[in-house]
């Protein structure tokens, strides 16, 4: 039936999946992959991506370490942000439930599950999916109060915006806000995400096309450039968009001149044009994966989303904010942290910022209804171990915060009651470099060896000792 919700299932165990299908078939639209880029290739091949998934950590080419597992979840999230994740996992001990959480599943099911839990979970998630049109922007931090005097400030200028921030940080959300204080606030705002369609039909997305322009053009189509008319197009995830493409778009940028794909008449767009990234574009401006012109336009005017642990007390506002708002859409009576874990609250550093703020929310909404919560139960939803990232502005700087930064960071990690390990921290350390470095070479050895100071046989044995499958190399 066309008004189900939609979800995805992902995990290598045909079994499984057919189990999981005449499960749930009766409730939602299924769809189903083997294997992390085989639900890439579904999620981007469907009208629009399904409002939940359920996916297994344990996937090829490495089913029995949880790390392609991990990487959907990020890859989700970047082709859809609202996507609501559940992870149903054999492994399942509290370390990857805790990183998968902190990557921004919403929640993680141990295998064999219950299948009345599990729809209850499913159940929870898409009413933890209702919201309205336009976010809100929580926080009155002076980093979250120079935010908004920069979106009133640049709200009607005619030119792109560039939006800046971590994941999870709410760059959507600042894009909403910038839109509702303009004067095109009553046209359309629409969003594509140039990670979410194969880089061979980003063009027809963005220009249109006509009749048998290409395979599959069974007729004539508008893009988002049109569509988006006198109102507003974010472009999401800008990083994304092929080198080969950027040049057209500048174009649209510098005289509003844009061709459908097949035709040779041109046509124009008043759209305003905002952009959106968790990258570092100026790096990869450097690294010849973004042109330069085309930077340099995008970014007349840039906002720096902040992430959760420049936003001081904000923690606790959110906290309410969100803990109200899940009440109120579930019916129950909220619950409340005590005093100790107000305090873990206010240490815990946030490293998926406010969307793993929000999940953590709706977590202890569902299971603590109208109790108090304390520092033990609130423990079990933290991940102590992730490291917060680099911020964008300091990443290519040098270190992200002064030494007793890092110290701080270090008493919480040691302080943690499962035991640490140093060893195990330098390796996730030098496991979270080395993929940085693949993904930015785009899976060229002898350039990744090249922006970590080795040379490629050391980065092949390095990899082999950390377990790190050499098809990663590929990607």
């Amino acid at each position: 039936m066309p008004n189900k919700p939609s979800l995805l299932i992902v995990d290598d165990d045909a079994l499984i999946v057919e189990t999981l299908g005449v499960l749930l078939a009766p409730d939602y639209r299924i769809s189903s992959a083997p294997t992390r880029r085989a639900a890439i290739e579904v999620v981007r091949a469907l009208p629009e991506p399904p409002a939940l998934a359920l996916i297994d950590l344990g996937l090829p080419p490495s089913p029995h370490r949880p790390d392609e597992g991990f990487a959907l979840i990020a890859d989700l999230l970047a082709h859809a942000p609202d996507m609501r994740i559940i992870v149903l996992s054999g492994q399942s001990d509290n370390g990857n439930a805790r990183r998968a959480r902190t990557l921004g599943a919403l929640e993680f099911i141990a295998k064999p599950a219950d299948p009345a839990h599990l729809r209850r979970v499913l159940e929870q998630a898409l009413k933890a999916d209702e919201h309205s049109d336009v976010q809100p922007i929580v926080g009155e931090s002076p980093a979250i109060t120079e935010l908004r005097a920069r979106i009133a400030q640049y709200a009607d200028a005619p030119f792109p915006v560039l939006i800046q921030g971590e994941s999870g940080a709410g760059k959507e959300r600042v894009a909403q806000q910038l839109h509702a204080a303009s004067a095109r606030r009553g046209a359309a705002f629409l969003t594509l995400n140039c990670a979410a369609i194969a880089p061979t039909l980003i063009e027809a997305a963005l220009f249109g096309h006509t009749r048998g322009a290409f395979t599959g053009a069974t007729g004539q189509r508008a893009g988002y450039f049109e569509e988006a008319s006198e109102g507003c197009l974010l472009l999401d995830e800008i990083g994304e968009l092929p080198l080969d493409l950027q040049p057209k778009l500048l174009r649209v940028l510098e005289n509003g001149e844009f061709q459908r794909v097949g035709e040779t008449r041109p046509r124009f767009s008043r759209a305003r044009i905002l952009a959106a990234t968790n990258r570092d574009l100026q790096a990869e401006v450097r690294s010849g994966r973004f042109r330069a012109d085309l930077y340099h336009r995008l970014s007349v005017f840039t906002l720096q989303v902040p992430s959760l642990r420049e936003m001081g007390d904000d923690r606790l506002l959110l906290y309410r904010h969100f803990r109200d708002q899940f009440a109120r859409q579930t019916g129950q009576p909220a619950f409340t942290l005590t005093e100790d874990a107000l305090g873990r609250w206010q240490a815990y550093h946030f490293p998926g910022n406010v969307r793993e703020l929000k999940n953590i929310c709706i977590r202890l909404q569902t299971k603590y209804p109208g109790q108090p919560v304390d520092t033990a139960a609130l423990e079990d939803e933290l991940d102590r171990r992730a490291p917060p990232p680099v911020p964008l502005a300091r990443a290519a700087n040098g270190p992200a915060d002064d030494p007793e930064v890092r110290i701080g960071r270090a008493i919480e990690a040691l302080s943690g009651t499962d035991g640490f390990s140093l060893d195990a921290a330098l390796r996730e350390q030098e496991r979270a470099f080395i993929e940085a470095a693949l993904r930015l070479a785009g899976g060229n050895m002898s350039q990744a060896a090249r922006h970590l100071g080795i040379n490629r046989t050391t980065l092949y044995n390095r990899m082999d000792s950390l377990g790190l499958p050499r098809a990663l190399a590929g990607q």
